[in-house]
């Protein structure tokens, strides 16, 4: 049973060193002729449905050297902060702990928790506190940040916060089911966070 076992592991991974990614497509779109054919032969007046492949692009060419600065998007699902705008670097709050991206990162996808994001340009530095999203790291020195919500640190009030982190540890205490405790805890998590953004 072991010589079966191990005469068909090489096999999968053969086929998934010879399987191309399902983004490494040709620069020229090319249409599936087999089901052009097939499509023309039922409803030859009228034009063939998109299929996914025609609504995919090609992956954005990885350039030879590392380009001296970052791309970054960062959007909300109200406003988009930053569009194509270079910068130096940009320091991320991921949930495995505070993450520097420069240009020519790895690429890489990271959840966003609770904490301030930091876009260096220069001498300057912007912060924002973010409750959650995720941040999508590409090859090409192009980085794109989804949040959920995001604000400007210096519009953060430091009262505010420390009345709606007691309102949170109040309600956590007198909580009665799951729910309550798991909506408290979040709140108490994001106040946490807001209460240590002025200083991150």
């Amino acid at each position: 049973m072991l010589r079966r076992a191990l005469w068909l592991l090489p096999r999968p991974i053969a086929a998934a060193r010879a399987r191309s990614f399902s983004t490494d497509l040709p620069a020229a779109h090319t249409a599936d002729a087999t089901f052009m054919e097939a499509w023309n032969k039922v409803m030859p007046n009228m034009d063939p449905p998109k299929t996914p492949l025609s609504f995919m692009h090609p992956r954005p060419p990885i350039p030879s050297s590392i380009p001296p600065k970052l791309t970054v998007n960062f959007v909300l699902p109200y406003a988009s902060e930053l569009s194509t705008k270079e910068v130096d670097m940009v320091i991320v709050p991921a949930t495995t702990g505070q993450m520097g991206v420069l240009p020519g990162h790895v690429a890489t996808i990271a959840e966003l928790k609770p904490g301030v994001l930091s876009v260096h340009e220069g001498s300057e530095t912007t912060k924002y506190f973010v409750s959650s999203g995720f941040v999508f790291i590409h090859a090409n020195s192009f980085a794109d940040i989804i949040a959920v919500e995001a604000v400007p640190l210096d519009w953060i009030d430091a009262n505010l916060v420390q009345k709606g982190l007691a309102d949170f540890t109040q309600k956590l205490s007198s909580a009665t089911t799951e729910l309550e405790k798991a909506e408290a805890q979040i709140g108490i998590d994001v106040h946490s966070a807001l209460n240590s953004a002025p200083t991150g």
